[in-house]
């Protein structure tokens, strides 16, 4: 069987190119840097890029697509570290429980509990449970400090 519907990277992805996706933080030269839907309270900051047009995985891209995602990855990882004031990044590349190339760009703050820093943030935080971002209220500001650091206005 091969199922055809689009997945949940390929949806929002066409959410975005309507501009109804809210949580935006800006176009990048592989596709979309966008902040997290869920957040959760030890590592608020949480983002993703997704490629655009989107792709299976990494290894489906040609080489010059490949270097562009996975540098936009690394400039979304600065941002985040500028934007946020965490110690260091997590990258996830995953595409398991979602088969639509994404990538994950996650804050690790040194305030953490030393038992959940030691672990990948998927198996120290329940994401599924983490608050929704809001980027009308709580999480305006850090979406503006992320465009800003992101476009080179830090």
């Amino acid at each position: 069987m091969n199922d055809t519907t689009p997945g949940p990277i390929a949806r929002r992805l066409d959410r975005i190119r309507r501009e109804e996706d809210p949580r935006v933080i800006a176009r990048m030269s592989s596709g979309w840097a966008v902040l997290g839907d869920r957040q959760p309270e030890a590592i608020e900051g949480c983002c993703m890029l997704l490629p655009d047009p989107g792709a299976a995985s990494v290894n489906e891209l040609d080489e010059f697509l490949r270097a562009a995602f996975m540098t936009d990855l690394v400039r979304l990882g600065d941002a985040v570290l500028a934007a946020t004031g965490a110690e260091r990044i997590n990258y996830l590349v995953l595409c398991n429980q979602v088969p639509e190339l994404h990538g994950h760009v996650i804050p690790r703050f040194a305030v953490e509990d030393p038992e959940r820093r030691r672990l990948g943030p998927f198996e120290a935080y329940d994401f599924a449970t983490a608050r929704e971002a809001d980027v009308e209220g709580r999480d305006g500001s850090l979406l503006r400090r992320l465009r800003d650091a992101l476009v080179g206005r830090a």
